[in-house]
Parts: structure tokens; sequence; C-alpha cells
């Protein structure tokens, strides 16, 4: 093989490398930054700040007696309390019997049992805020589809295209839209249209009304690409637009969408049209398991595509209190997907596949931003949430296995003996080692 061929293979590699860094980087530090404030503010002491594990970097010391540190291996983070034996908040029993009950306070073995709960679970809550945030802020600055519909930005289609920016949409093809976020009458709505690459559209434009000719609304084009998918695989890329498969033209998704249904599995030739240029692709759909509204699972084939509207519907400015709750909501909405989505592989409705490992978060962290800093952006609080919900879990060394622990702690009087928690911790180790090398055995050799 010729060595100039890896270029681009490596670049796609150090691309998705520095992707997952980074978003990992932030949820750490985010996560870590909770345990440590929390503490601080309730009276424990943090010894060491470290981003990374290994050898040390750069570090540097603060005014707290607290060292900040950034360590060789980007592959999470720990706070290391006063007391503690080692990053894994270990209690170190020589360290504890030199120390005053003064001093033992300022530890997390000697500290209150409220202060303790409140520090632990302060990391998956500080994921959780981090997510609020970045949701809240990515919906208020895309801002919500201003009523009635009008033509934003244009999408470049291989069709005569007379909307110009501004058009207020009154019919297509004879037929008034319904208002766009009654998704389910506006997919009606489009659905019902002649299935034709150009249609008559009524529109207002500078105050009057004008008869032009436009594409179908929603065209086989591309406005994303999945990661992990078979479009991705194939090399299909935003902005794309698919005028046949198989040899037979479309000019609607949802033909699209139909053949790929149908096609139970088999590969599929596309004819693509990409910036002024005829491309022939070819891919094979794969099986996807996804969540329905009210619940549970449904599998389809699926290329790994989201379409759109032929141009970028005009938007109008989110209130900041109806974006943060939004926010909130997609956080939930994350929380309960990721939930379902475990529950119906444990019982074997779905492909244990779906749990994807280290390798394919960090493809999709590589895809994802490869689509733009919003995309990039709003995996970091997809990841975020799934973080701060896989730690609550109630597994010894997981941040919810310590929050167990004192809750026995509350309702017994004292805390599980030093013997049970070394097994427990053992066990916990064990578990995540195993969900760990289940998870990468996905990444190799699920398709």
């Amino acid at each position: 093989m010729d060595a100039l061929t890896l270029i681009p293979q490596f670049g796609g590699l150090i691309w998705t490398l520095v992707a997952f860094i980074v978003a990992l980087s932030i949820i750490v530090a985010i996560h870590e930054y909770g345990h440590y404030i929390v503490g601080r503010w309730t009276g424990i002491e943090a010894e060491v700040f470290s981003l990374g594990f290994g050898p040390v970097i750069w570090s540097r010391m603060d005014r707290h007696g607290t060292r900040w540190q950034i360590a060789a291996l980007p592959l999470g983070g720990y706070v290391k309390f006063r007391g503690d034996a080692n990053a894994a908040s270990g209690t170190d029993p020589e360290a504890l019997a030199r120390m005053s009950p003064e001093e033992q306070r300022h530890t997390m073995a000697g500290a209150p049992l409220w202060a303790r709960t409140l520090t632990v679970a302060a990391g998956p809550v500080f994921n959780f805020v981090l997510s609020v945030l970045i949701f809240a802020a990515v919906i208020f600055a895309r801002g919500e589809v201003a009523e009635p519909l009008a033509v934003g930005e244009l999408r470049d289609v291989p069709v005569v295209n007379e909307l110009q920016e501004g058009d207020r949409i009154l019919r297509i093809a004879g037929t008034a839209p319904p208002d766009f976020d009654r998704s389910d009458a506006f997919s009606a709505f489009s659905e019902a249209l002649p299935r034709a690459p150009q249609l008559p559209y009524l529109v207002e434009r500078d105050g009057r009304e004008v008869e032009v000719t436009g594409p179908y609304p929603y065209p086989p084009i591309v406005t994303q690409v999945m990661p992990q998918s078979a479009a991705i695989a194939a090399g299909l890329k935003r902005g794309d637009v698919i005028t046949a498969v198989n040899g037979q033209e479309i000019a609607a998704f949802e033909e699209l969408r139909e053949i790929v249904e149908g096609s139970d599995g088999a590969r599929l030739d596309l004819t693509v049209w990409r910036d002024g240029e005829t491309v022939a692709l070819t891919l094979e759909p794969r099986r996807t398991d996804e969540p329905q509204p009210g619940g549970g699972f449904e599998t389809h084939w699926r290329i790994g595509i989201i379409g759109g509207l032929v141009f970028e519907p005009a938007k109008q400015m989110v209130g900041p209190l109806e974006a943060a709750w939004a926010g909130i909501a997609q956080v939930f909405t994350v929380i309960q997907g990721s939930l379902s989505g475990l529950w119906h592989m444990i019982t074997g409705a779905i492909s244990s596949c779906n749990l994807s490992g280290p390798i394919g978060i960090a493809e999709t962290s590589g895809a994802m931003a490869s689509q733009g800093a919003m995309s990039f952006i709003w995996f970091i609080a997809v990841l975020s949430t799934a973080v701060g919900l896989l730690n609550l879990f109630p597994i010894p060394i997981l941040d919810g296995g310590h929050l167990v622990f004192y809750a026995y702690e509350a309702v017994s009087g004292r805390p599980p003996s030093d013997r049970a928690l070394q097994v427990l911790m053992g066990a916990g180790l064990a578990m995540i080692l195993g969900l760990m090398a289940f998870a990468l055995t996905n990444d190799l050799f699920c398709p």
C-alpha cells in the first residue's frame, strides 16, 4: 500500500482522538470540579485535583493547598481529598491516626455524613447542570421556527428553485401548510403532496402574493449524517442530495425511507448530487433499535441520515426561561432513553450492540465534531448526561455505590466494616471492568 493513502486515514484518526479527548476532558473536569468545590464548601480539603492519570505534565499549588495538575493519560481524572490513600478515595488509616479530631473533620473519612453525601453527589449533579446549560444555550442560539412558515437560508438542490429568502409560504401544490410545530400534521401535509421534483408554490413576497416553482419541500437531502452508520461508512456528506436508488429516481425523502425499510438490508446503489456533480455510492442498511415516544423500542432498517426542508425555516428568538426548561426536558429525555435502552438490552428486547465502548464513543465524537461546532457541543451535553447517570448507578466504586454506603450508615448508625467495603469495592471494580470489556467487544465485533 502506498504510504500516501494512509494520510487521510491518519488525519481522520487524529481528528477522532482529539475530539474524544476534548469532549471527555470537559465532562471529567466538570464532574470532578463538582466533587472538589462542594467538598471545599462543606469543609473537606482537597490535596490534588488531577485531569488525567499517570506522569504529571503540569501542576501548580493554589492558596487553599490544592495541587492542580494535568497528567499524561487524558482518560479521566480524580480529586484526592485529605486523608485519602489514593485517587480512588480509599481511606489512609495511618494518615488519619496522626491527625487531631479537628484535622480529621477536614478529611472525607472524618467529615459528617451530610458533607460526604453532598460531596459525592455533586459530581453527577454538575454533569447534569452542564448538560442543561449546553442544551439551553444551543436552543437559545438556534431559536425556534417562526410562524407562519417562511424561507430562511436556501439549500442547494439539482432542480430549479425560484424560492427566495424571506418568502412566506402560503400554499404548496394548492394546499396551505399547517403550523410547523404541529409535527404530525406537518408530516401528513408533506406526505400528501405529489411526489414530483418540482411543485407550484404560492408565497407572500414583499407584501404581494407570487406564484413560483420550487422543489418538493422534503427532498432526499442529507442535513446530518449519524455517527457509526451505513451512511458515514459509505461517504455520504451533509448537503448531499440522493437523486436515485438502484437506478430508480426519487424526489421525496419519504421515498428513500420506504426503499431503505423495504430493502431487508440488501445493498443499495445511490446516485448522489454533490456540489453540482454526480457521485455513485453504495451502502447496506443496518438494523437499528429506535426508542418510541410511548416507551419501548422498534427495530428498523436505516442508513443513518437525517433529512429536512429544502430551505432552513426562518427562526425567531426563544426566551431564556423557555430555553432553560427545554434544556431540563432534554436531560430527562436522554436519561429516560438511556434507562429504557439499558433495560431492553438486559431483557433481550433489543441488541446488546447498542452499548458502545470507548472506541464507539471516540468515533461518535469525531463524527459529531466533523459536522460542526453545534453538533459537537450538543454531543458533549448528551455524553455528560450519560456520564452523570452512569455514576449514579448503585455499583461500589462509582459515586452511586458510595451513596448507598452512606444510606446504610444513615440507617444503621455506623458505616460498613472495612472488610465489607474491600469486598464490595473489589466486586464493583470487577463489574466495571467486565462492562468495559463487553462494550469494547461490541466496538470491535458488532456490525
